[in-house]
């Protein structure tokens, strides 16, 4: 019999949609949602191997950088404030022993610092993990006139992914995680006004729709890139306090904090740590668990069920949906295709 190849096994078992996901063939690790990112990494060597963490100066971009470093991989702290990067970089060289601990500025709200990075990337990549984000920004436009949470979380990160295709295509197995949110669950993707032209601004609902981009992302390029042995998967963290909060109030962080334990063990609201926040991230960067697994999501270091009424987990329907993924890509790539976003330079991967 003729062994699968990678598509057909991207199409049959993989990709994400609502009537294959069932509990009977979701993928199941031996981690839970208490798990950190080094324990995921225990016993992984992933000397001769190169990654790009963006938003690694703090966070969970921070412990992932961190946990793959101490692994043995080569890491690229991907971050706007270069300062914090370096500061990042030297604690993540001393704890790990690792001197191949690296910084390059990118903004991803700014498409000519996206160019700049892709330009001055050299050689072969094996880890790319798309975990920077803005969350709840007052109303905010780029320079090329997008609302700044769709521009950062998902037009960054596309321009930033398509633009080091060639770098993932370079090696056997090369991943990509896109870092999303339960906050997914409130809101899809508005095709016809993704920057609030044509309505009223909602902080709320902005970071919502951005984060369902990042599942429709991982749906499409792991269809997409299939043949070229890339696999994209995207995550939610959990609920963990960090600097991404920063434009909540504490009565809002509050509720989050109710709602994240709506329909964990026994209902327990909580925050993770950072450590355990890294540890989805960690799995679908590197882990040997997932080799080969495309086009999914997963929560608590293991694949996401699709979302039930009333519980805060899960995936929703309208972040897997194909036809909405494809529609996204496309739009995605007029974007950076367009005068404020072009860079003839470099290609953007079909």
């Amino acid at each position: 019999m003729t062994a699968p190849t990678q598509k057909e096994l991207t199409l049959t078992e993989s990709t994400l949609n609502e009537s294959t996901l069932n509990e009977s063939t979701l993928l199941r690790t031996p981690f839970d949602a208490a798990t950190t990112a080094a324990e995921v990494l225990t016993g992984v060597d992933l000397s001769s191997r190169r990654a790009v963490v963006t938003g690694a100066a703090s966070g969970i971009g921070y412990e992932t950088a961190r946990a793959l470093a101490g692994a043995g991989a080569e890491v690229t702290l991907a971050v706007r404030d270069v300062d914090a990067g370096e500061r990042a970089r030297a604690e993540i060289a001393e704890v790990t022993d690792n001197p191949m601990v690296r910084v390059g500025e990118l903004d991803l709200a700014d498409p000519s610092s996206v160019a700049r990075f892709v330009r001055l990337w050299d050689g072969p990549l094996h880890m790319l993990v798309n975990n920077a984000g803005v969350m709840a920004t007052p109303e905010t436009r780029t320079a090329a006139g997008w609302e700044l949470q769709f521009a950062t979380n998902h037009l960054g990160h596309f321009e930033l992914a398509t633009g080091l295709h060639w770098a993932l295509t370079a090696v056997d197995g090369a991943r990509i995680v896109s870092v999303s949110s339960s906050a997914h669950l409130r809101a899809g993707v508005d095709l016809d006004d993704p920057h609030f032209l044509s309505r009223r601004y909602d902080r709320s609902v902005a970071y919502a729709r951005s984060k369902s981009a990042n599942v429709l992302f991982a749906v499409e390029a792991a269809r997409r890139w299939a043949d070229d042995g890339i696999s994209v998967n995207a995550l939610t963290p959990g609920a963990i306090r960090t600097g991404l909060q920063r434009h909540i109030s504490d009565a809002d962080l509050a509720r989050l904090r109710v709602r994240a334990g709506a329909g964990a063990p026994h209902g327990t609201p909580q925050w993770k740590t950072p450590e355990q926040g890294a540890a989805t991230s960690v799995l679908l960067a590197a882990s040997p668990l997932v080799s080969g697994v495309t086009g999914r999501y997963f929560e608590d270091v293991n694949e996401a069920a699709p979302a039930e009424p009333g519980l805060h987990r899960g995936v929703a329907a309208h972040a897997v949906d194909p036809d909405t993924a494809a529609r996204l890509w496309e739009l995605s790539e007029r974007a950076v295709r367009d005068d404020a976003w072009s860079h003839p330079s470099w290609p953007i991967a079909a």
